[in-house]
């Protein structure tokens, strides 16, 4: 049950990271329970320090 549960979550946060990357607003964040959001938004919080420190950048 545990794998399951890290797995659900490990999800969640790459779902964010992706959602960061692209652009999307951080409130279309689809999870309800609070450890998936916590996860989804640390991913995304993540994602928006990578894009602000040019890892993403246009040019390349």
């Amino acid at each position: 049950m545990k794998r399951q549960k890290r797995d659900r979550l490990e999800r969640a946060h790459a779902q964010g990271y992706r959602a960061g990357v692209t652009g999307r607003s951080k409130e279309i964040c689809p999870y309800q329970n609070l450890d998936a959001r916590s996860q989804w938004l640390g991913g995304y919080r993540e994602a928006m320090e990578d894009r602000g420190g040019g890892l993403f950048s246009k040019g390349q």
